[in-house]
């Protein structure tokens, strides 16, 4: 009787993790491609042209990346005011191309806070970018936004670090939230470099 029990509640136990695991995936995964499949096709005028980054332009002045992409397994870059500290909490954030917004919410989750997820299409493929540790969200779910415009302030996730954007850039637009750091990069990409040589001009 113990013996069936103990099984009883293993079992139960692994029927409980998969849910678990089965309801994160669903929360926090992005929609089926043939769904960005539509939305740029009714919205051809917002495939991307180039990426720009997103505290501004190219030349991202008044900002230095902090913490960057791989350095300790991490999967962005992190943009930090240089007057260091909170001096840039609630400075803009922009969209680092011009897509399809369709994740903008808080995450409920403490080290990540506030999050925008934007699907770009660029020269015939998916990307991602994914803006963390907002203060501010101002941009609206299922919503398309053009290159540049602005989609948020930098927070610090309610006060769990000093004040800068984690930034991630993803060529894989199937990934879940993720965890920010882990030593499997498969589906993204060294944001900074991207972006430089995939730099957006007023020309393209």
């Amino acid at each position: 009787m113990c013996r069936n029990f103990k099984q009883s509640v293993v079992y139960s136990l692994m029927i409980s993790c998969f849910l678990l695991c089965t309801f994160t995936s669903a929360l926090f995964s992005q929609k089926d491609i043939s769904v960005y499949d539509t939305v740029f096709e009714q919205y051809p005028q917002y495939e991307s042209t180039g990426f720009v980054f997103p505290i501004g332009d190219t030349s991202y002045g008044g900002y230095y990346n902090a913490k960057k992409f791989d350095i300790d397994n991490h999967l962005g870059d992190d943009w930090n005011g240089v007057g260091g500290g909170d001096t840039d909490l609630g400075d803009p954030i922009y969209a680092s191309a011009s897509g399809y917004v369709f994740y903008a919410r808080d995450t409920g989750i403490d080290t990540w806070g506030n999050v925008i997820r934007i699907v770009h299409k660029y020269k015939g493929k998916y990307y991602e970018t994914l803006y963390a540790h907002c203060d501010e969200i101002n941009i609206a779910e299922n919503t398309m936004v053009p290159t540049g415009g602005r989609i948020g302030t930098i927070g610090n996730a309610n006060g769990q670090y000093l004040a800068h954007l984690h930034f991630e850039l993803r060529d894989d637009v199937t990934l879940g939230l993720g965890h920010g750091y882990h030593e499997n990069k498969n589906g993204y990409l060294d944001p900074t470099a991207f972006i430089e040589a995939n730099a957006y001009t007023k020309e393209n």
